[in-house]
Order: C-alpha cells, then structure tokens, then sequence
C-alpha cells in the first residue's frame, strides 16, 4: 500500500517568479523510509509542508495515508508527524508540560496525554530534565522534545525535516535508532536532508 502519493507538484513564490517545486512526484510504500536530499533552496521544506497540509500547491495532487491532503486536510492530521527543522516548543514550559499539552491538542485524555509523554520523556533521554523549563535545555534536547512531540499521536505517516540538526553524536545515534524502530513497526517517514 502507498503511504504517500505525490503527483505533480508545483509551487511557485513570488507570482511565479521562483519556482520552489516543477512537478515533483513521490509514491512511497508503508513501512519504508524515503530521504529527500538537496541543497538549502531546492524544495524540500515545501513539499513536507504541502503534504503536511501546511501549504497549498499551486497544481497537482498529494494523498497521505490514503487521504487527499487538499479535500480532507484535517482528516490527513490526525495520521501524521511532524517535525520540522526548529523545535516547536514553549520555552516557559517544561518539558513534560510541552508533551502533556501537545497530547491534549491532539484530544488525548489527560491521563493517556501523561502516559504518552513519561513514554517519549524516556525514549529520548529526557526524563532527568522533565521538569527542567526548555529554556533552560541545550540544542540538541530541544530538538529531541521536537521530535518526541511529534510522535505524541503514533503515526502512521511521519515527516522530519532535518532531523539530526543540532544533535551531538549520540542524539544522532539515539535518532537513528528510535527511526529505525518507527519503521519496523510499520511507519513510513518522510526524511528530508542536506
């Protein structure tokens, strides 16, 4: 089964001037991991966020998870991760607060919203500074609280875009490993990078 169907893509800025997708197309099995590679400028983020529903192509067709992301985009966010290249979190929180919060954005009850995020605090080495204000993290811990955020829903389809900026070698190593992990249990990400 595809995960992710790409048709076409075009997006252009600036009243066409710069075109930032010329009819890209992408059809990518469940399961798997697709990497999208370029250069700064080359249109990745753009595809990720137009099949993230963030951005509206101008022309072609896009299904994620078997979901057209123009018809029913909502519907596309409820089987979808996301992260992408700067942590989304609130600095005056702590880190728990952060991933507790985002479980009751996405309706998680609050007892499995807590659950969830012990879960993730533990899966990415966090849990000694759960209560510490992500102000106070480093780079690398904050882009990891980015990535467990995202999967505070369980996926089916995941979108990282450039994961591993920021990391040291072992946060590199510990991502690596909890993507590996994702895809054996059946999701399909997206990677973009440099």
């Amino acid at each position: 089964m595809k995960s992710v169907i790409a048709e076409d893509l075009v997006k252009t800025y600036r009243n066409g001037a710069v075109r930032a997708l010329d009819h890209l197309s992408l059809d990518v099995e469940e399961g798997t991991v697709l990497s999208v590679l370029g250069p700064n400028g080359a249109g990745k983020t753009t595809c990720v966020r137009i099949l993230a529903t963030l951005l509206r192509a101008d022309s072609g067709h896009a299904m994620v998870g078997g979901i057209d992301v123009i018809k029913h985009p909502d519907k596309v966010r409820e089987v979808i991760g996301l992260s992408g290249q700067y942590a989304a979190v609130d600095e005056i929180l702590t880190g728990w607060d952060n991933l507790v919060m985002f479980g009751q954005l996405y309706h998680l009850g609050k007892k499995e919203a807590i659950a969830r995020a012990d879960e993730l605090l533990e899966r990415f080495s966090l849990t000694e500074s759960a209560k510490r204000p992500i102000k106070t993290y480093s780079g690398g811990m904050r882009r990891r609280l980015d990535l467990a955020a995202s999967l505070i829903v369980k996926p089916k389809v995941l979108f990282l875009d450039e994961p591993t900026t920021g990391l040291d070698p072992r946060g590199r190593q510990e991502m690596w490993s909890v993507i590996e992990e994702l895809v054996k249990g059946g999701v399909t990400l997206l990677l973009n990078t440099q």
